[in-house]
């Protein structure tokens, strides 16, 4: 399955392995977010964005759970109605921003187009950073 819709459809329907394709996911952006905070000695937010994590509230909450000793407080209710405009997750007292950020990944394709257009650079490839996800 390449839309994570399907997964979670063939996990409720039962699916071993379609579960275990969702719990792998957010383990690892769970390690993520602990390798990142480490590295960093202190985490002030975590932003979840794209499809995934722009639409997926199951996912954002697995992700964030467990991490309370890092300082993530996700508040269930703000989770659950998450719209199409930048919003924050978290708890009231939670030391760490929890955010829900919208993209525009078209534009930024397009932005990058005509910036190469305008330069009249040939053969460039455009320059994404990886997602951990």
């Amino acid at each position: 399955a390449n839309d994570m819709r399907e997964v979670h459809h063939l996990a409720k329907a039962g699916d071993a392995r379609a579960q275990l394709a969702l719990e792998m996911y957010c383990y690892r952006i769970k390690k993520y977010i602990g390798a990142y905070c480490a590295v960093l000695g202190r985490l002030d937010a975590v932003v979840f964005t794209g499809g995934i994590g722009e639409n997926d509230a199951w996912v954002r909450e697995q992700c964030c759970s467990g991490l309370e000793t890092l300082g993530i407080a996700l508040n269930a209710e703000k989770n659950a109605t998450v719209s199409d405009i930048a919003c924050d997750i978290h708890g009231e007292a939670s030391p760490v921003s929890l955010l829900v950020i919208p993209t525009n990944e078209e534009l930024e394709i397009a932005l990058q187009t005509v910036s190469c257009i305008r330069d009249g650079k040939t053969g460039v490839r455009l320059q994404f950073f990886p997602s951990p996800y």
